[in-house]
């Protein structure tokens, strides 16, 4: 692929050019009517490798690429400037598609926080889960839905998004209301000012059918976490596997994820038996067997 002056572009820039076509599409086609881009795309998310990074970020950003991720988010890692970030990543030859991250640090200094993560070049940003001062009731609840819909209204001026990621407590039900928390957040907010980021392996230890909620909020959840779980659970823990080798229906999950639209797979696991690095190359090979 080249530009207009002939330049010819490294496969790795035409998929970064082709991704900001399909977001800038979907900004002026609206959420009802999202530009789907040709091929979904995997990433890793870095919490996954959080241990190996305290110890040697460079080198465990080195090997993430060398098993062959080319995709990351971040989240986990060292606490680092934005330009020492994107120099990490750059040098190991990775980059940033997303970020866990709070909506505080927005609502209190919104511009350099923007330019926080634009510099590390993620434009998807969200909070691993609701504020701490909103979770206690049905109304602090629904305080926290209106702080992500205006952050999120903010972020999508700037050309970012805001995404939210479940665990298992998002199933539970406040009393008085049928609905479990995590519809009672989408109904509350914009779709284009919140997108579901399904953390796969949580959704069914809440109880539901991972596949089944990836087609509720189809056009709304660009990407999701793809994490397998252990059947049944250890003192009441959830166990996770490398990709495949645990008891998720991944032909569902994959059949949905077509239909719903999904940009990106973020392959994540929380804990492990054995190493890290091979789980992560394992489910690497599992994506790009499943997802070509």
């Amino acid at each position: 692929m080249s530009n207009s002056n002939g330049r010819s572009f490294t496969r790795r820039e035409a998929i970064g050019l082709m991704g900001a076509m399909a977001f800038s599409g979907r900004a002026l086609l609206g959420a009802d009517q999202p530009a789907k881009p040709a091929k979904a795309g995997i990433a890793l998310q870095l919490y996954t490798l959080r241990d190996p990074a305290k110890k040697n970020l460079a080198e465990t950003l080195k090997k993430t690429r060398d098993m062959g991720w080319e995709y990351v988010q971040w989240s986990g890692m060292p606490d680092l400037p934005a330009e020492k970030i994107r120099e990490a990543l750059d040098a190991a030859g990775l980059k940033a598609i997303a970020a866990h991250c709070g909506v505080e640090p927005f609502e209190k200094d919104f511009d350099n926080n923007v330019k926080f993560w634009k510099t590390v070049g993620a434009l998807n940003v969200g909070p691993g889960g609701m504020m701490g001062d909103c979770k206690s009731s049905l109304e602090a609840w629904k305080k926290g839905a209106k702080r992500l819909d205006a952050v999120g209204a903010k972020l999508r001026g700037v050309g970012m998004r805001l995404s939210y990621h479940n665990h298992a407590g998002e199933f539970e039900k406040f009393p008085g209301d049928p609905r479990c928390k995590l519809d009672i957040l989408y109904e509350e907010t914009n779709p284009e000012n919140l997108f579901a980021e399904f953390d796969t392996a949580w959704v069914q230890v809440g109880g539901a059918d991972p596949a089944a909620y990836i087609r509720k909020y189809k056009n709304r959840c660009p990407w999701i976490h793809v994490k397998d779980l252990a059947p049944g659970q250890l003192l009441g823990m959830a166990r996770f596997r490398a990709l495949g080798k645990g008891c998720l229906k991944w032909d569902d999950i994959f059949a949905a994820g077509r239909e719903a639209g999904i940009e990106w797979y973020i392959y994540e696991q929380d804990n492990f038996e054995g190493d890290p690095f091979d789980c992560a190359k394992i489910s690497f090979e599992f994506l790009k067997r499943n997802l070509g």
